[in-house]
C-alpha cells in the first residue's frame, strides 16, 4: 500500500507547477487526476490526449520521471440526472475517461452512482432516505429498477471491456452512499462495479469503518484518505443531517478535515490493518478539503501521519506462520 494524492488541492497551479510543489512530499507516489464534472480537469487535457497514443505517452512518461504513477481518474458526475442534458453530459465525461484510462493503462475510474428523480416527471435529483410515508418507498423502487441498475449495468460492461474498474465513491446525495446500497449495485451489475472508500462520508453516518472494509472486501476499488470531525454540541442538538454551508463549522454538526484532526492515528492504522487483511495493496488517495488549513498545512499534515501509518516495508513473515 502506498500514499497517493487526489490532484484538485492544486487546481490552481499548472501541472508543471504542481510537480514542483510535489517535490516537498516525496512520501506521495501515485496522483488521481480528475477528468471532468465536480473535479474538472486541471492537470489532464482529456480531449487532446484521447486517442492520440504519443501525447499520452508524453503526458505520462511527465509523470514517470517526477517518480509519480496514476493511480486513478476521477469524473464525480451524475449519470442519472432527471435532466437528459445533464445526465448525457456526465455520461459522455464518464466514457471518455474510461477510454482515456485505458489508453494510459490506469485501472480505475472514480465517480458518483448519481441519483435521479423521484419519477419521470422529476427535474431535480432526490434522495431518499427514509421508508415513510409510503410513497417514499415506491419512488425509491422506481429509482432503482429504472434508473440506478439498466444504466450501472450497461455501463459496468462498457468499462469492463476497456479493462477499466469503476470505484463508486459512496457519497450521501446519490443512490449509492454507504456499503449496502454499493453491494446491492455491485450484485446486479458485476466485479467491475466496486467502491472509493472514503471514511470522511461513513464516519458521520455512523459507519465502522473497520467493519465496512471487512463487508466490501474485494469491492474496494480505490480508497480516499479525507477526515471528518464531529461538533458534538450541534450533534448533541440536531444530529447527523446537515444542510447549512460548508463554511458555517461552528454551527455544522460535522465538518471535513485534514487526515489526524477527526479521528486518532489509532483509528487510522486500525483502517490501514483491516484493508491489509481484506487484501486492498492499492493507493490512500489524500483528498484535502479542510476549511481550516491551508493547503500545505493540510498536506503536511496528512502526509505525515500516513506516512507514520503505512508500512514502508514489506512486513516480514513471522517464524511461527
Amino acid at each position: 500500500m502506498n500514499l497517493g494524492l487526489f490532484t484538485p488541492v492544486f487546481h490552481d497551479l499548472t501541472l508543471d507547477q504542481m510537480l514542483a510543489e510535489l517535490r516537498a512530499y516525496p512520501a506521495i507516489t501515485a496522483l488521481e487526476l480528475g477528468t471532468g464534472g465536480w473535479p474538472g480537469a486541471s492537470h489532464l487535457a482529456v480531449d487532446s490526449l484521447l486517442d492520440n497514443p504519443a501525447a499520452a505517452r508524453d503526458h505520462r512518461a511527465r509523470l514517470t520521471d517526477a517518480g509519480l504513477a496514476i493511480s486513478a481518474l476521477s469524473c464525480h458526475g451524475n449519470p442519472i440526472h432527471p435532466v437528459a442534458e445533464t445526465a448525457q453530459r456526465d455520461d459522455e465525461t464518464f466514457r471518455k475517461t474510461v477510454r482515456l484510462a485505458e489508453q494510459l493503462e490506469v485501472p480505475t475510474v472514480v465517480t458518483f452512482s448519481g441519483c435521479p428523480g423521484a419519477s419521470s416527471h422529476d427535474a431535480t435529483p432526490n434522495w431518499i432516505v427514509t421508508a415513510w410515508p409510503p410513497e417514499y418507498v415506491t419512488a425509491l423502487d422506481w429509482q432503482w429498477s429504472e434508473r440506478l441498475i439498466p444504466y450501472w449495468r450497461e455501463t459496468a460492461a462498457f468499462a469492463a471491456a476497456h479493462n477499466v474498474r469503476i470505484a463508486l465513491e459512496a457519497h450521501p446525495g446519490f443512490m449509492v452512499y454507504n456499503p449496502e446500497t454499493l453491494l446491492r449495485l455491485r450484485a446486479e451489475t458485476g466485479p467491475s462495479l466496486g467502491i472509493n472508500l472514503d471514511p470522511s462520508h461513513l464516519w458521520w453516518q455512523g459507519v465502522d469503518i473497520p467493519t465496512a472494509i471487512r463487508d466490501l472486501g474485494p469491492a474496494i476499488h480505490h480508497v480516499h484518505a479525507k477526515d471528518v470531525a464531529l461538533n458534538p454540541p450541534m450533534l448533541n442538538r440536531n444530529g447527523v443531517l446537515d444542510t447549512k454551508s460548508y463554511a458555517d463549522l461552528a454551527n455544522r454538526s460535522w465538518s471535513f478535515r485534514s487526515v489526524g484532526w477527526g479521528h486518532s492515528e489509532l483509528e487510522w492504522k486500525q483502517i490501514v490493518s483491516a484493508l491489509r487483511i481484506a487484501g486492498y495493496d492499492g493507493v490512500l488517495s489524500i483528498e484535502h478539503e479542510d476549511a481550516l488549513a491551508s493547503r500545505r498545512e493540510g498536506l503536511t499534515s496528512a502526509v505525515a501521519m500516513l506516512s507514520r501509518v503505512l508500512l514502508t516495508e514489506p512486513p516480514v513473515k513471522a517464524w511461527w506462520l
